[in-house]
């Protein structure tokens, strides 16, 4: 073969793989949801060992799909000899990849808890606030909700008892969007039914490491009213968002019945 052509085809084999390597596999896109999901369990990096036995492969392999993901920026490994945890990018897959189906199943019997403590809306100030405590009891995040031109926050001992906002920059960093939270909401007013903003998405308090998971719902207050949680980026995010998207729904129901 020519050494022209021979430069052309090792070219080619380079950028092919190249493609290859930053298309996600199926084993890998089962890696990242393990990875998320334990992370959001026990609070400390997964290791390759653990996920060996899930998958029922060798360590090798999980340490280079993981190897892998952390060159796609799906995954980071804390530090040095520690398993790996989601990065802002692995957490927006695992959350565009997640069905509404998901969502339900993953909420199951809380979702009815959350059905059962709405009741009535006889008095809509009182409604959303039971509907957000009632969040905050079933996620362990901080729970909010617009009241008018009042934001209702409920939960504040159980965001910042998470690990990840245990030294004072990381708090200050928290109420910096949390003073800034319900003048957004008013002038941004995000249309989606149900919206997740993470991490660094926060348009607000982007270095303050947590997420936001809003549903916007219509109240005799205005007809773009927002209820919520706020917690870490560690998040169970088909359950809480199965969660908060019915609490929306619910909350609208309840209080034009």
């Amino acid at each position: 073969m020519p050494d022209i052509l021979r430069y052309l085809c090792d070219e080619k084999d380079v950028v092919f793989s190249h493609l290859r390597t930053d298309i996600m596999t199926d084993r890998q896109d089962r890696i990242l949801r393990a990875v998320v999901e334990e992370y959001a369990e026990v609070a400390s990096p997964v290791g390759s060992q653990l996920l060996a036995k899930l998958f029922n492969v060798s360590s090798a392999t999980i340490r280079a799909e993981m190897a892998d993901l952390e060159r796609q920026g799906y995954i980071q490994q804390p530090h040095t000899s520690a398993g790996r945890i989601p990065t802002d990018k692995g957490y927006r897959y695992y959350v565009n990849a997640a069905t509404e189906e998901e969502h339900k199943v993953a909420a199951g019997g809380a979702e009815r808890a959350l059905t059962a403590r709405i009741g009535g809306g006889s008095v809509p100030d009182r409604t959303i606030r039971n509907t957000v405590d009632t969040l905050v009891e079933l996620t362990q995040n901080l729970g909010l909700a617009t009241i008018g031109n009042q934001l209702y926050m409920s939960g504040l001992s159980n965001l910042f008892g998470q690990p990840e906002f245990m030294n004072a920059g990381q708090v200050k960093e928290v109420a910096l969007l949390l003073d800034n939270l319900e003048p957004w909401l008013r002038e941004a007013a995000p249309n989606k039914p149900l919206s997740v903003y993470i991490g660094k998405e926060n348009p607000i308090g982007r270095n303050s490491g947590c997420s936001l998971i809003i549903s916007k719902f219509r109240s005799p207050y205005s007809d773009k009213s927002f209820i919520g949680v706020l917690g870490p980026t560690r998040q169970s995010y088909k359950e809480v968002m199965g969660l908060v998207e019915n609490a929306g729904q619910m909350l609208e129901r309840a209080l034009y019945a």
